[in-house]
């Protein structure tokens, strides 16, 4: 008992440690920006290296995050498709989907490994003082760790002995058998297909498919961890977990209760004034969290028993709040639009700003059909009461102005994105834990923080694999071989829309919106310029048809976490969310095929 208590301590230990680091590296990202802002415009004075310091905190905020998503199981996967299954074959899948990540992620950790040897030879620094090999070193560190928790959570000893075998397996692929590699490429693709289906994380699977297509060509697999830190501590990027940590300390601090209450006092006295109300609200927090589902995870919960309390079908209601998991996807801080981007090199603020028509019609689209359900469903009406507006605006008024705070950095000139970005962090964490006292400091504040980097984790660590996946994809010229075969094949600009329009939906209700970006946009960009596509309009055309695939059977994303949430059939949320579908389908087909939505309205300079 002695020696397992010792284990159990050290375990324990390595916990608190793996929280500590985090917690503090994510502060450290939100208030560094800040300091370096106030000491700027004040003192005319800064930190030197404030932007790489921010920058390769990041690679640690989202490798640490990529641990404990793995200790807490909380990677991006489909394993939700396997509930239909027995509890045998469920084990079963479990234990394929174990063996095949122990071996990827163990590859990948080879793949750091050699990356980071490497850069000990680079004389370069953060700072001029910080080798930058010690900050990359988190990438072998977190693959280590992963793996060792695959074959831990795998299940009993045989368990554990079969998803460990997975480790020389991957050892006797990449030492023994290269001569083979051409060989083995696509049965070994056709085998993480299968892996995925039965529940090994999404990046483990584009992981996998990197090393094994790099590997074939003969290039070093190191490849792919230096594509992952040229993403991960690009410029914009580190505004993603800013913006996400925004959202979580509005989620965790009441901020819902006061917006449903502002927004329940401004419509309530229209027909389907709480089904605005509930669309309102989420949208506004899906802008901070983005597609990621945590507006129906936090606010799910709040928000249907209000809605059948005052007389709205269950039908309708789950079905609503499925929809609006993901309905502020263009509105600015998006996420999805700052990483769309990055990837397509499109700036931010003239995407963000082509995003608000677009963004409106989607919103408003729900509104009216929240407007048509409360008048067939007679749903109570209130009297607007001047009293109750002012004094649930004023309750409201910090969290009301946190985008203003956040738009007026960005667009007025006084603050770049990051700084908006740990503006908005500091404002919301001022807000909720001194004005409104909603979370506590010692007691909830750190928990709120892992909440935070466990989603984090998990987007980063797909990022950087997809990154390595699209570098391969990229060199083997494959969006040019694209481009050369649909300007062969098809003639029609309204032909090629359509059939964009259904390759983009099939792939969001495949891949994570931040994946299919890092993927599928330097496949499509080639394409769209030979049908001269404005770069603004192919954006909102790619996000609204991802934001869509988050709703369409069998696996949309936010299908799985409303099963989830409100405990029911998944088949069951299948037929809640189809009118919601049906409806933003024809929103998404009218920004497709009128241009003048997204880039009429705005002059924007320096895009062709």
């Amino acid at each position: 008992m002695g020696a397992l208590s010792g284990v159990e301590r050290l375990i324990a230990f390595g916990r608190r440690t793996e929280d500590a680091l985090t917690v503090a590296a994510l502060l450290l990202m939100g208030v560094l920006p800040v300091i370096e802002l106030v000491l700027r415009t004040f003192f005319h004075t800064g930190i030197p290296g404030t932007s790489g310091y921010v920058q390769n905190l990041t690679l640690w905020v989202g490798f640490l995050g990529a641990m404990i998503a793995s200790r807490e199981r909380r990677h991006l996967n489909l394993s939700t498709g396997m509930m239909a299954f027995s509890p045998r074959l469920q084990g079963i899948a479990n234990m394929m989907a174990a063996t095949v990540s122990t071996a990827v992620s163990s590859g990948l950790f080879w793949a750091s490994l050699q990356f980071v040897r490497a850069e000990m030879e680079s004389p370069a620094s953060i700072a001029g003082w910080l080798p930058i090999w010690m900050v990359e070193a988190i990438l072998p560190i977190s693959f280590a760790i992963i793996t060792l928790r695959f074959v831990v959570q795998a299940g009993g000893s045989r368990e554990r002995a079969l998803a460990a075998l997975g480790i020389p397996a991957a050892a006797a692929v990449g030492f023994l058998l290269g001569a083979y590699a051409p060989q083995l490429v696509w049965p070994a693709i056709a085998g993480l297909i299968v892996s995925a289906i039965l529940g090994a994380p999404i990046f483990v699977i584009l992981g996998g498919a990197a090393l094994l297509l790099f590997f074939a060509e003969g290039v070093p697999v190191a490849a792919i961890p230096v594509e992952t830190y040229r993403i991960v501590v690009s410029p914009s990027i580190p505004t993603i977990p800013l913006f996400t940590l925004t959202g979580y300390l509005l989620a965790e601090g009441g901020a819902s209760q006061r917006l449903v209450r502002l927004f329940r006092a401004l419509f309530g006295w229209m027909p389907g004034g709480l089904a605005i109300a509930t669309t309102l609200v989420c949208a506004f927090f899906t802008t901070f969290t983005g597609a990621s589902g945590v507006t129906i995870l936090a606010l799910g919960g709040l928000l249907l028993p209000v809605l059948l309390k005052n007389g709205y079908p269950e039908r309708f209601s789950i079905g609503l709040l499925t929809a609006t998991g993901s309905i502020g996807l263009l509105f600015p801080p998006s996420l999805a639009v700052i990483l769309y981007g990055v990837v397509a090199r499109v700036p931010i603020p003239d995407l963000f700003k082509a995003g608000i028509v677009p963004g409106l019609l989607m919103v408003t689209a729900v509104c009216l059909f929240g407007v048509r359900e409360g008048i067939r469903a007679k749903t109570p009406r209130s009297h607007f009461n001047t009293r109750e507006a002012a004094a649930a605006l004023w309750e409201s008024k910090w969290e009301i102005l946190l985008p203003v705070v956040a738009l007026a950095g960005i667009f007025g000139g006084f603050a770049t994105l990051l700084e908006a970005a740990a503006i908005t962090v500091v404002y919301a964490l001022v807000t909720e834990t001194v004005i409104h006292r909603e979370l506590h400091v010692l007691r909830d504040l750190p928990q709120v923080l892992i909440k935070c980097v466990t989603l984090i984790g998990g987007i980063f660590v797909i990022l950087g694999v997809a990154m390595g996946l699209t570098n391969y994809l990229v060199d083997a010229e494959v969006p040019m071989q694209a481009a050369a075969w649909v300007r062969t094949h098809i003639h029609s600009r309204v032909l090629f829309l359509m059939f964009l329009n259904i390759f983009l939906l099939i792939v969001g209700c495949l891949m994570d919106i931040f994946s299919a970006i890092v993927v599928v946009v330097p496949l499509i960009l080639p394409i769209s310029q030979v049908f001269g596509i404005h770069p603004l309009h192919l954006g909102m055309i790619f996000l609204t048809n991802l934001e869509l695939g988050y709703l369409t059977p069998p696996v949309g994303m936010n299908l799985f976490l409303a099963s989830y949430r409100f405990d029911k059939p998944l088949v069951q949320v299948y037929r809640t969310a189809i009118p919601f579908l049906l409806l933003l389908l024809c929103v998404v087909l009218l920004i497709t095929y009128v241009p003048a939505l997204t880039i009429g309205t705005w002059s924007v300079a320096g895009i062709r």
